[in-house]
């Protein structure tokens, strides 16, 4: 189990191993979320980082979709 030391100024060191399998970069920013008395870190990704994340849109046909007409129905 890896572990971290909180310092006297309320700062946690992220491990080496830990930083280098997440690809963690200084100045990264983390949503911070409390579950009970678990804290969990979540890596906020920028717009730039996270396009291609959801998959190919070109999938899906475009007939599907509703134009703006239908809407104002």
């Amino acid at each position: 189990m890896i572990s971290a030391k909180l310092s006297s100024k309320y700062q946690l060191s992220i491990p080496k191993s830990i930083r280098e399998s997440l690809k963690l970069k200084a100045g990264q920013q983390f949503t911070l979320i409390t579950i009970g008395k678990i804290i969990e870190m979540v890596p906020i990704i920028s717009v730039e980082n996270a396009r291609g994340m959801l998959g190919q849109c070109d999938e899906y046909n475009s007939d599907d979709y509703r134009d703006r007409k239908e809407r104002d129905l």
